[in-house]
């Protein structure tokens, strides 16, 4: 068939046979499962590399398409719902970031008990609906991967992770359920007014912003319903309760992939359908959502000031960081998507870095809780550098990934000359402040403090597997830092189909 021709399906396919490649292994075969997803994982990291490539060279040739490596193939005809493949750089560079993180992840859970098979094959189902969301331009599709990406989040805190898991698992689960059903309401009506004649409804993402049907009252009903449903994963501001309580109870890895891809589908759900499709009712209802991921990024970062459990610190931090790609999007210009984007990359890398350390801090300490700990640095100097490193990205220094896409996105947004947007831009640049002095405190109390548990000084440093799974982190959050206009080039025409339809809905739209 055509759709194996295209690189993208592969992003389908590898995660799906590597999952048949675990099921096969015998459950005590520790060695063959940590084998096949290596495997996986390689092959995935490989694949990102070359459709990078691949992208830039059709972009260097001129190729101005607003998707590349377009494929449709027709699944069901009575609802004209097809496979439709295709990526443009916002695409490309989620796809490298989830291929970044589900390599390190597998290093992070390398010693994964109990049942690691079971473990392993739930991780990669999980992979298979991120990447599957990525690649899709077909409403049905993009939906169906979406929720193959949340399902599997139950099992892997309830059964794998720690702590109060089955409430963490329950209420998460719940939780971003409800936001899908309200985007499912969503998707059905963007569907039965995507065209005006009945007889040429679509899914196809491209064919509905073509046909610019859907009537301005309706989508006063449907763009609330698709951007909260999308902002649900996201963890806006007063929808993230579930985002604390299930990265504290899930495993490093999990935690991991869910913080640094998962809750990026939120983000480039609300920039790809909600926006994109709707940009009458977006600009009309912007300031609205600007309120509550505003909200998000200050209450988020003051939450995780008094916090005193290395988990819930970085799960609020993401609340924050997260609410910055949503503010960003609101603000309707290129620059600031542009940030909003570098923001998703940045936070996807360093969030997977925190949670990684943490994970392995914990699995030596058996505690997270900062008041139990000291000295760190002493100990485990190569855990301890590396906390510093994703606490100076955080907190926005120079060279690093914070930097680029924090100051994109405040630039961006204070190119609105009326008040209301400088006032709220300005509001949320007090987090920096704020993110600055809880990753201070807990980087002084945690590694450079006395130590409080004399059984600590005979824990090891990071093995072999833990250092991979790190360097490759850290690797990746200086490169956006050192080089961001590599990542800007890619992502930066993206935008600007969606920036054009706004400019069409409402004249006088940056």
């Amino acid at each position: 068939m055509e759709i194996f021709n295209n690189i993208l399906i592969y992003f389908v396919i590898v995660p799906l046979l590597t999952l048949g490649g675990l099921a096969i292994c015998r459950n005590s075969g520790i060695k063959a499962i940590r084998t096949v997803a290596v495997i996986g994982a390689s092959a995935l990291m490989v694949l990102a590399a070359i459709l990078v490539k691949m992208f830039l060279a059709a972009r260097g040739a001129g190729d101005t398409s607003e998707m590349i490596l377009r494929t449709d193939v027709m699944w069901y005809a009575p609802f004209n719902v097809k496979l439709a493949l295709g990526v443009d750089g916002v695409s490309v560079v989620m796809i490298l970031l989830s291929a970044f993180i589900v390599f390190a992840g597998v290093f992070a859970s390398w010693k994964m008990n109990p049942l690691p098979k079971q473990y392993f094959m739930w991780f990669f189902l999980l992979s298979t609906g991120v990447f599957g969301f990525f690649i899709s331009i077909d409403l049905f599709t993009m939906f169906m991967f979406y929720e193959v990406a949340l399902i599997p989040m139950y099992l892997l805190i309830g059964v794998w992770g720690s702590g109060n898991k089955n409430y963490s698992a329950m209420k998460l689960t719940l939780m971003l359920m409800g936001g899908s059903a309200f985007l499912m309401l969503g998707l059905i009506g963007i569907y039965f007014h995507s065209s005006t004649d009945s007889n040429s409804l679509t899914m196809n993402i491209l064919e509905i912003a073509k046909n610019n049907a859907i009537p301005h009252n309706w989508q006063y009903v449907l763009f609330p319903l698709t951007f909260v449903g999308f902002g649900v994963l996201g963890a806006m501001f007063p929808f993230h309760t579930w985002s604390p309580d299930g990265h504290a109870s899930a495993p490093t890895a999990v935690s991991m992939l869910h913080a640094g891809v998962l809750m990026k589908l939120g983000g480039y759900g609300c920039f790809r359908i909600a926006i994109y499709l709707m940009p009458f009712a977006a600009n009309e209802l912007a300031w609205i959502f600007l309120l509550l991921t505003g909200a998000s990024i200050v209450y988020g970062a003051l939450s995780a000031c008094v916090q005193t459990d290395l988990k819930y610190i970085n799960a609020y931090s993401s609340v924050s960081h997260c609410g910055m790609v949503l503010f960003a999007i609101l603000m309707f210009n290129t620059t600031a998507m542009t940030g909003a984007v570098l923001q998703m990359l940045s936070h996807g890398l360093m969030t997977a870095l925190f949670f990684a350390l943490i994970g392995m801090i914990y699995g030596r300490t058996h505690t997270r809780d900062i008041r139990d700990m000291g000295g760190m640095m002493h100990i485990m100097p190569y855990l301890g550098v590396g906390y510093v490193i994703a606490g100076l990205a955080s907190l926005g220094l120079p060279g690093l990934s914070g930097f680029a896409a924090e100051m994109t996105i405040f630039f961006g947004s204070f190119e609105h000359a009326d008040t209301f947007h400088r006032v709220l831009t300005i509001m949320a640049t007090t987090s920096i402040v704020v993110t600055a002095v809880y990753i201070l405190r807990v980087v002084a109390k945690l590694l450079f403090g006395e130590v409080q548990d004399e059984h600590h000084r005979t824990l090891t440093d990071a093995s072999w597997e833990e250092r991979l799974s790190t360097a490759t982190l850290i690797l990746a959050v200086a490169a956006i830092g050192c080089f961001p206009n590599f990542f800007i080039n890619i992502i930066r025409s993206s935008f600007n189909p969606v920036v054009e339809a706004l400019q069409e809905a409402i004249p006088g739209v940056l």
